[in-house]
């Protein structure tokens, strides 16, 4: 998997990607089909429900002696690396000039998938499960049900790594350029001090070969997450537990609201990260993490410029708006809005979408504060 084969992989995701799941909401009622239509190659189990009785499933494949674990939509509103994963099991069943990959993937690793941890959440559009439980935050206390029904896998299955699928803001640009991040990678930390373990060395040597891969299809798109110590975060008690986390942040792409173009990437840094893991005996080279770049908060994706907005009960200002796209959920249909995310002078912001707004109308924009 090296630059020769952008051409193969542009080419096969074209043909073969899961055009039955689009956009930014995704339930369980879009993937159970999608799942029952899954060749015996793969094995099919609910592994329990959700706390509004929703069935949470468990895809596995592979005979290999390396255990990795995925899980996408823990929080339901990021249903990217759901997207992913369905492109990645079509990959499974219908690898074309790609068999070599598949067929070294499948026999050095096990893997198992939850795919829509957070059901009611995905409904919903919240990162809360139905009890309004951030389970990303819940690793340690285990308040959901859909918490345990995780760690019950982790612990069952023991895999040696795990990939831990989000989706981040469109706010984050890849530090000292003025694209938006893409993709975000995070290995997460241990302890308080961000020590360099052995496990973090490997976690981080995956995503190195990740990075490497994706540079190649989208260069300086790709940032480096903050590694800030979360005690009672998932991946950062997984990586403590032992089993080395992979965190993947899908984020924006231009004139990519629905993460299509994203999901495209997403897949191909999981497939990347697997057939490392599957084929490389040495997974030491983890100094070149360090030279990701970091994760800014420096993309909007409209700035108004000179826009006249009310102030007082009377009065007026001219001044910059910046706007993020924001999603919410009427009448069962996902509706994007416009929130104002920054007001002042946002010369030094990025966007692909600059507006003079001198002889706009500010009530007729329909911006929100919220």
């Amino acid at each position: 998997m090296n630059s020769i084969d952008i051409q193969k992989f542009e080419h096969w995701y074209g043909l073969n990607f899961e055009q039955n799941i689009l956009g930014r909401r995704v339930l369980f009622e879009d993937i159970k089909p999608l799942i029952e239509k899954l060749s015996n190659k793969f094995k099919k189990e609910i592994i329990g429900y959700s706390e509004n009785n929703i069935p949470i499933y468990k895809v596995s494949i592979g005979t290999g002696n390396i255990k990795i674990l995925s899980w996408s939509q823990m929080h339901g509103n990021e249903s990217t690396g759901t997207k992913a994963l369905f492109d990645l099991f079509n990959f499974f069943e219908y690898s074309g000039d790609l068999k070599t990959i598949e067929e070294t993937i499948l026999k050095h690793c096990t893997l198992q998938f939850i795919v829509l941890l957070n059901p009611d959440g995905a409904i919903k559009f919240t990162r809360e499960n139905a009890n309004n439980i951030d389970l990303n935050r819940d690793a340690v206390d285990r308040k959901a049900v859909e918490s345990n029904l995780l760690r019950t896998t982790l612990d069952t299955f023991n895999p040696q790594f795990c990939f831990n699928l989000h989706d981040q803001r469109t706010i984050f640009n890849v530090e000292g350029t003025k694209n938006p991040a893409t993709i975000s990678f995070l290995a997460p930390s241990e302890d308080v001090e961000r020590t360099i373990t052995k496990g973090r060395i490997e976690t981080m040597s995956v995503i190195v070969a990740m990075n490497d891969f994706l540079q190649q299809f989208i260069p300086n798109h790709i940032g480096r997450y903050t590694d800030e110590f979360y005690p009672t975060a998932t991946g950062d008690n997984f990586q403590k537990l032992g089993h080395n986390t992979i965190l993947i942040e899908a984020g924006h792409y231009k004139n990519d609201h629905d993460r299509e173009s994203t999901r495209k990437y997403n897949f191909f840094a999981l497939l990347k990260g697997l057939y490392f893991i599957a084929s490389s005996k040495d997974v030491t080279n983890y100094k070149p993490y360090f030279k990701i770049p970091n994760n800014d908060k420096m993309f909007l994706d409209i700035i108004y410029k000179n826009l006249k907005i009310p102030k007082g009960n009377s009065g007026s200002v001219i001044t910059d708006v910046g706007i993020q796209h924001k999603f919410k959920v009427e009448n069962n249909k996902l509706v994007m809005y416009k929130c104002i995310e920054k007001t002042g002078n946002l010369s030094d912001f990025y966007t692909n979408n600059i507006v003079n707004a001198e002889k706009l109308n500010f009530n007729s924009l329909k911006l929100s504060n919220s």
